[in-house]
């Protein structure tokens, strides 16, 4: 009989994961079962029901918990990270043009307090003088009617969030012009059929996306991995053998990836965007642990903060596992 312990971990899968979920990497003591979900359906039942023993999370639905009754704690391994100026999208004929632009406008989100949503009104703030209450907000499923928030906001005055209809979509309206733009982690459906109502905000993003990792060196994070805290208070060690397997699985995978004997990836010029990021943001561009990320960490804590979404400001060391921060010296 098998004495590793018996562990639920939903996550997508990732190439970064795929070690992890096809058993060539295992967590030191347990017995994994890995159960790949999209990220949406991952969120809903950890948030909502608690239904995995560890979890992929988005960081800001996670930061919000802590608020409330604490029922996770993370690790310092960041599955999902994505630059998103790439990520707003206007209306053709709402005559914005420049960021400046959307001051006034209605803007949609899926949820006030997604991630993603997060780091544009962050970015947005900083460095393109669009304060958070400047634009006034609205929530729903991008493609489904009937999304909801996951999290309870209390939002202080000057920050206007409603749903829109329960029977209407963001995209759709988006081509409507019922909102002006769309602040989403997910592609519109109408962006990508290439539906003339529909552009994006920068229309080179990926030319101010280098500039603002050269200016900034952050890289946004949008997910961390909770696991349940009961499971963790009654086995703290485990905390820290998910970290050191999540880590071996990243640098299997970032080993392989500039590999040019056979393509691995239907992408025939691999090698060249491999060289290109690793000379803009470095070999390990995609680090796990909090000493290479606390500036990321604390400037999404911050924007978290003065957003209304989190009650105070945290430090990035209250966010992990303390077994995860520390490794020993020989």
């Amino acid at each position: 009989m098998s004495r590793r312990l018996p562990l639920s971990l939903a996550c997508w899968d990732y190439d970064r994961t795929e070690p992890l979920r096809d058993g060539r990497v295992q967590p030191e003591g347990v017995d994994l079962t890995y159960l790949s979900l999209p990220v949406e359906e991952t969120f809903f039942r950890m948030a909502r029901f608690h239904e995995f023993d560890a979890a992929e999370m988005s960081l800001s639905s996670y930061v919000l918990t802590l608020f409330r009754d604490a029922p996770f704690i993370a690790i310092p391994v960041f599955p999902s990270r994505s630059f998103r100026h790439n990520g707003i999208y206007v209306n053709a004929s709402s005559g914005i043009e420049k960021p400046a632009d959307l001051a006034g406008r209605v803007v949609g989100v899926p949820e006030y307090q997604v991630t993603a949503a997060v780091w544009i009104r962050g970015i947005l703030a900083d460095r393109h003088e669009v304060p958070t209450g400047a634009v006034r907000y609205r929530t729903g499923g991008v493609h489904s009617p009937g999304r909801v928030e996951k999290v309870r906001l209390d939002l202080p005055p000057g920050i206007e969030v409603e749903p829109i209809p329960a029977d209407r979509t963001l995209a759709d309206m988006l081509v409507t012009g019922e909102i002006d733009a769309l602040y989403s982690p997910r592609t519109p459906r109408p962006f990508t059929e290439g539906r003339p109502e529909v552009r994006r905000l920068f229309p080179d993003p990926r030319t101010v996306e280098q500039e603002y990792f050269a200016e900034t060196g952050i890289f946004p994070i949008m997910h961390v991995v909770a696991l349940r805290r009961e499971l963790y208070e009654a086995r703290p060690w485990v905390a820290r053998s998910l970290y050191d397997a999540f880590e071996t699985a990243r640098a299997q995978t970032s080993e392989r990836m500039g590999e040019t004997a056979a393509a691995r990836y239907m992408l025939p010029w691999l090698y060249d965007e491999v060289e290109r990021t690793r000379n803009l943001m470095g070999e390990d561009f995609w680090s796990y642990g909090l000493a290479a990320n606390e500036v990321t960490l604390r400037t999404f804590l911050r924007y978290s903060h003065e957003q209304g979404l989190a009650e105070r400001l945290l430090d990035p060391a209250d966010l992990f596992a303390a077994e995860t921060l520390e490794s020993y010296v020989i």
